[in-house]
């Protein structure tokens, strides 16, 4: 088996399409799922050809549920398993259900938006969509925040190392675990604060995106929470492919959490920080103006498996 990863380690780009289904009980299930893997392969294959330039992608990825369901291989990707909440005092990550994910990518939105029609006729009769987020970038990579969204990310080959398994799973080398969330921001209350008040939040400048130092940066700040180490005092990062989005009329603004890595714990190490707190009690002080609507982990396997699937 080869080592072809899916495109997780793309670059956000201008238009996103989100999409989660749930898989019913149904004879053709087995059936469409492998016309599905094959569709994926084609999508990709067929925005390259076209339209080379544009960054166009579609990456799918497999929940703990739905990968038991479709009888895939076994043992599973050592990490994947049904996203359990984790609570603080004030604020919880929820667990919410899922059993596929798309994210579509592409710096044209037609793109995305082609690509989404297929899978949907596709996946109609077997499946139930259970959430589409259009994603957009907003002005210079800012979240609806105002802030830049994704600077701690790693570049060049540390996108790699972080995003896709080694072998420390074998078997699933290449892959990528995915985790989500939909934020809904209370913007009213973001705009009560001033600049500086926000960004005691963030931890970082809003205007030029610097980092405030350690010995003023708050200790509940997001930057200072959200950036872990190992048990060796190694940095860990994920692979954050964020995106805003928004409706105006009805007051809705939110970022759309998207996190590649190639191990959930690290994610799962972010995520207590954020919510429990470190020490317990001094959480994220951006989960006052930002709540989880949702959380859910899946699976992106190789194209390569995506191709053994496809039969």
């Amino acid at each position: 088996m080869g080592l072809e990863s899916q495109n997780v380690t793309d670059y956000p780009n201008s238009n996103t399409i989100f999409m989660v289904w749930k898989l019913n009980d149904n004879p053709q299930l087995k059936s469409i799922f492998q016309q599905l893997c094959a569709l994926v392969l084609n999508l990709n294959n067929s925005a390259f050809n076209r339209f080379p330039d544009s960054r166009a992608s579609c990456v799918m990825a497999i929940g703990y549920e739905a990968w038991k369901k479709l009888e895939l291989p076994t043992p599973l990707p050592k990490e994947l398993t049904n996203f359990k909440e984790i609570k603080g005092i004030k604020h919880t990550a929820v667990a919410t259900s899922g059993d596929l994910h798309f994210h579509l990518r592409a710096d044209n939105n037609s793109i995305c938006f082609d690509m989404a029609i297929e899978i949907s006729k596709l996946l109609s009769s077997v499946a139930e969509s259970i959430l589409e987020i259009h994603g957009f970038k907003y002005w210079d990579a800012r979240s609806i925040l105002g802030f830049v969204d994704g600077t701690e990310n790693p570049h060049g080959e540390d996108r790699d190392y972080f995003a896709k398994i080694g072998d420390e799973d074998l078997k699933y080398k290449g892959g990528s675990y995915l985790f989500v969330q939909k934020y809904l921001h209370n913007m009213d209350a973001w705009k009560g604060l001033s600049t500086d008040e926000q960004e005691k939040v963030i931890g970082r400048s809003k205007e030029k995106d610097i980092e405030m130092s350690d010995d003023v940066k708050p200790a509940n700040s997001h930057i200072a929470l959200a950036n872990v180490e190992g048990e060796n005092g190694e940095e860990l990062k994920i692979v954050r492919d964020n995106m805003p989005f928004g409706n105006p009329s009805t007051n809705e603004f939110g970022t759309y959490f998207i996190a590649y890595a190639n191990t959930f714990t690290t994610v799962q190490k972010m995520l207590t920080n954020m919510f429990i707190g470190d020490p317990v009690g001094n959480y994220d002080r951006i989960l006052d103006f930002s709540t989880a609507e949702t959380g859910t982990l899946f699976f992106a396997p190789t194209r390569d498996m995506l191709d053994d699937f496809a039969g």
